[in-house]
């Protein structure tokens, strides 16, 4: 598991391969500093290498531009990352602690839930599809958030019957434990990416 802590977030990641294959198709990227929290997660087409070699090359283009490029600009440079190769979906946000503040956008098979503390679950619906150098339309999203608010992004290989539920009255630590149990029965690439809003 990873780990990501500052005055304003709380996060935690886990990844698990297929039948502990050697490469995993998901590859995420989340990076941190006072002012933002960026996250990517990549769901390679299938499994194996040439899943793994989608999802990565997309981790690598948010990499290198997060801290000067928007969250459209970087989807669209993720697209590009991918021309020729199997294809990926992937979702993206940054966190504006200051304005508190996501900006998310998602193309493909990944879910993203935003939890408040009065209870309501926030979950945009993704875009069908996946990315892989075509010309892509991205719908993006605007959501703020309370103090005390949780969100949690996975790949499909994770399944949850009641994400609400999970999410009600647990810590990140407690979620991710539950959400590492499920990665460890799935019969996919299963990753999570987990935090607090502080």
């Amino acid at each position: 598991m990873d780990r990501l802590k500052n005055t304003f977030i709380e996060m935690i990641a886990g990844s698990r391969s297929k039948n502990n294959n050697s490469f995993c198709g998901d590859t995420y990227f989340v990076e941190l500093n006072n002012g933002e929290f960026i996250c990517l997660l990549a769901d390679g087409l299938g499994s194996g290498r040439y899943a793994y070699e989608s999802s990565f090359a997309a981790a690598e283009a948010v990499k290198q531009r997060w801290q000067s490029e928007t969250v459209e600009e970087l989807m669209e440079s993720v697209n590009q990352s991918l021309h020729q190769k199997r294809g990926a979906a992937v979702a993206i946000f940054k966190v504006n602690f200051e304005a508190r503040q996501f900006e998310y956008t998602c193309v493909g098979n990944i879910r993203f839930y935003l939890y408040a503390p009065d209870g309501k679950l926030t979950y945009p619906l993704p875009v069908t599809g996946y990315l892989s150098g075509r010309p892509q339309r991205y719908r993006m999203e605007r959501f703020t958030y309370e103090k005390g608010s949780k969100f949690l992004v996975h790949s499909d290989g994770v399944n949850l019957l009641n994400t609400k539920e999970l999410m009600r009255f647990r810590t990140a630590e407690q979620i991710a434990a539950e959400l590492d149990g499920a990665a460890v029965s799935a019969n996919d690439d299963a990753t999570y990416i987990v935090g607090s809003l502080l």
